[in-house]
């Protein structure tokens, strides 16, 4: 009996730790919903002026302050851009370090180390080394190769796991076959990789779409959303800012939905394809 109160209590400690810490995690985003739902005499704090959705219509007509849509569209097409740069790279290296070269390890440790150094130090290196050769740092160029330099780490450490389980008796089955090394690739590795290829792709995107220090010296005139966002808190004082932040989580909620909702219906159509084979 004193052994199961001792578990009772150990267990409602945990319990009550993960509660608090939940809270601190997520608290703050319901607050900011909550607090977007102000009615239009409502201000950034509580106590709620009515209940309305007012500041989500006003967030899309013309402010004085902000430009919500230009920087909502350049984070979009940066984190696209960022994706598909992190995929195609991160899955060429991982066959590449496959096979062995030589400087492997360095570059490796090399591409890794980026992760170390401060997000801030590496926003003002690329800065000022683009100003310092004649060009405008920009979204596109600068801020794009900053990105790179947070995504692609993760991507290649991701990259790694999938190979390290990969099971290579399915390339030497399909060469057995006859399929050539592209062909092998294409037709074999691929498809079993893709699912955690949509992984890194997820990754990718969801990391450049919030970043925020390493747009800071590198995105040039033009603000991304989280550059954008930060301005406003200093000239921003109605819950349209809450507005624009309820709106910006649901859509990062729904590039994640829509992650796992792929790979949940590859692994379906897969599970049919076995099912149809063996009958």
């Amino acid at each position: 009996m004193r052994t199961t109160a001792r578990r009772g209590l150990s267990f409602y400690l945990l319990a009550a730790v993960f509660a608090l810490f939940v809270l601190f995690l997520y608290g703050p985003t319901v607050t900011i919903a909550v607090l977007s739902f102000q009615g239009p005499e409502g201000g950034l704090t509580f106590p709620m002026n009515g209940v309305s959705t007012h500041w989500f219509a006003n967030l899309f007509e013309r402010q004085a302050v902000g430009d919500f849509g230009g920087s909502f569209r350049r984070s979009l097409a940066l984190g696209l851009i960022v994706m598909v740069l992190t995929v195609v790279i991160s899955v060429s290296a991982g066959f590449a370090f496959r096979r062995g070269f030589i400087g492997s390890t360095a570059l490796f440790y090399l591409t890794v180390s980026s992760l170390v150094i401060p997000s801030i130090l590496v926003s003002l290196g690329i800065g000022l080394l683009f100003t310092i050769v004649g060009i405008e740092p920009a979204w596109y160029s600068s801020a794009l190769g900053a990105h790179l330099t947070w995504t692609l780490p993760f991507g290649l450490l991701i990259v790694f796991a999938i190979f390290n389980r990969f099971d290579k008796s399915f390339e030497e089955a399909a060469r057995d076959l006859g399929a050539g090394p592209w062909q092998t690739v294409r037709h074999v590795v691929l498809p079993i990789l893709l699912p955690s290829i949509i992984g890194v792709a997820l990754f990718g995107f969801t990391l450049s779409y919030d970043e925020f220090a390493r747009s800071l010296m590198t995105a040039g005139s033009n603000n991304t959303l989280p550059l954008e966002i930060y301005g406003m808190t200093t000239n921003v004082t109605t819950p349209v800012l809450y507005a624009l932040g309820t709106l910006t989580t649901v859509f990062s909620f729904l590039v994640i939905a829509a992650g796992v909702g792929s790979v949940l219906l590859l692994r379906r159509w897969r599970t049919r394809g076995g099912r149809g084979a063996a009958a």
